[in-house]
């Protein structure tokens, strides 16, 4: 029964409701939706006896919500709203290209990509979207590609290497023993508390080779709760060279890992959902990360 009666109201039923309602009259209503007054009040009616009580009271100068059409209209207008939401990513699905990163996207070629994309594609939009989780949002249904630095369920994702990244590490630029060293080692840095965050993936025990020392890990939720623990000499960071482009931060210094293995940048996508423009964009960031030495942070 529940089921049955939520699917009796329709999404024209709560526009002309909400149309009544903040125009203050059934004939003004009319007007804003280009039809009669009388269809608006039928349709009204028909909500009415869906919901089992009225909504809108008559008065002199036109209509006003009742007590129960006061508590409805709120959520009338978020439901509303998410389906002109979802309207609209239907009809932009094709138009536009969500590009999905949870940390420091692509680095210093973040921009260049930018630049490029509405240069070389115009009738597809690239739009950059955060999310904090280990697939940037892909998972979620908040990007069409996902940037990311760790390997993905392949049998729901498909992905490719698009470049590598130096490993550098990060800490308080006054740290007493590293502050003049221009790099440093994995042994070195197994001496010292390190900020992770477990779902960017690029930081892990597994970096150092068993039987040496390893580092006690401190696990952070964000990219600037991880920064904020490095600049107060907390811990020091184990990170992707395109953070360092990504988030500079006054008081922390970027430096190579010597032997620290290059990280993988892939771009992924739903296996079943190829979406327009990954071609192009596959082939544009390879060529960005092919192209040349990046400049230091």
């Amino acid at each position: 029964m529940p089921y049955a009666f939520l699917m009796e109201w329709s999404l024209r039923e709560l526009g002309v409701f909400v149309a009544a309602a903040e125009a203050g009259s059934f004939t003004d209503a009319a007007i804003e939706l280009g039809v009669s007054q009388a269809a608006v009040s039928r349709t009204i009616a028909s909500l009415e006896r869906t919901v089992g009580t009225r909504l809108l009271r008559r008065v002199s100068r036109g209509c006003e919500p009742t007590g129960a059409g006061s508590r409805l209209l709120p959520p009338a207008r978020r439901v509303l709203a998410e389906a002109d939401r979802f309207e609209e990513l239907l009809r932009t699905r094709h138009e536009r290209l969500r590009l999905g990163y949870a940390w420091a996207a692509l680095g210093a070629h973040t921009a260049t990509l930018q630049r490029s994309w509405v240069r070389e594609n115009q009738e597809i939009e690239l739009e950059l979207v955060r999310h904090r989780s280990p697939t940037a949002g892909l998972a979620e249904g908040l990007c069409d590609v996902a940037v990311v630095r760790r390997d993905v369920d392949e049998k729901r994702f498909g992905s490719v290497v698009v470049g590598l990244e130096r490993r550098l590490v990060a800490y308080a630029d006054d740290d007493a023993r590293w502050a003049r060293r221009r790099r440093l080692t994995l042994a070195e840095i197994a001496g010292r508390t390190v900020a992770v965050d477990p779902r960017v993936g690029t930081t892990t025990r597994d970096l150092w080779p068993d039987g040496g020392g390893r580092p006690e890990l401190v696990e952070t939720s964000d990219v600037d709760v991880w920064l904020d623990t490095i600049a107060a000499g907390r811990a020091v960071g184990v990170t992707a060279e395109a953070t360092a482009h990504h988030h500079p931060r006054p008081g922390i210094a970027y430096r190579p890992v010597t032997d620290g293995p290059r990280i993988a940048v892939r771009l992924a996508w739903w296996r079943d959902a190829r979406p327009s423009g990954l071609t192009e964009l596959v082939d544009a960031v390879t060529r960005l990360y092919a192209g040349g030495r990046v400049p230091a942070p």
